[in-house]
């Protein structure tokens, strides 16, 4: 039987056990707005965000993967409640692209901070992250762009994202999530 043995952690690590909890708070937002588009009988827009949950919860558990890797105890982190209830469509749209730029700054301070510790595989490992939060940033502003477009003709919004949104994202090089990812 072999337990984790772990010396101090380094600042990375600590905050890399943050991120996690950070990963999951965003799973239960999307979650929450994807219930409040499936509820609003919007259901492009819901799977949409259900996807989205997936991905942050993966997120999360590549983070857990890698930790483990490195022989450091994950510790399963409690989450904060979701904003749940939103006054039109373009709110929870809003809301994502604020979460992402959140994310986005988190990743940044982990690879600042990976990079002024020396710790050039943790470095490398936050490369995806940087990545992937270009991405999702962007695709999110596009999709707050054409909610405001498309206004009260939610259908045109739904057409959109069926359209533009659906298709399966390229995952290669991305880092192994602990018990495998989830579609």
């Amino acid at each position: 039987m072999s337990t984790r043995t772990q010396t101090k952690r380094s600042k990375f690590q600590a905050l890399l056990q943050d991120q996690i909890r950070n990963e999951f708070n965003a799973e239960h937002q999307y979650m929450a707005v994807a219930l409040w588009f499936d509820n609003a009988d919007l259901p492009v827009l819901a799977k949409y965000f259900y996807k989205q949950a997936v991905e942050e919860r993966n997120h999360a558990m590549m983070i857990a993967q890698y930790l483990i890797d490195q022989d450091i105890s994950v510790e399963m982190p409690g989450i904060e409640s979701a904003t749940s209830h939103f006054a039109n469509a373009k709110e929870p749209i809003a809301l994502a692209v604020a979460q992402e730029q959140a994310v986005t700054d988190q990743i940044v301070q982990l690879a600042k901070t990976a990079r002024e510790e020396g710790d050039y595989q943790g470095e490398q490992f936050m490369q995806w992250f940087l990545k992937e939060q270009v991405e999702e940033v962007a695709t999110m502003k596009t999709l707050l762009t054409v909610a405001e477009r498309a206004s009260a003709n939610l259908f045109d919004l739904e057409n959109f994202v069926q359209r533009e949104m659906s298709a399966p994202k390229d995952a290669s090089g991305a880092p192994h999530a602990a018990g495998g990812s989830l579609s």
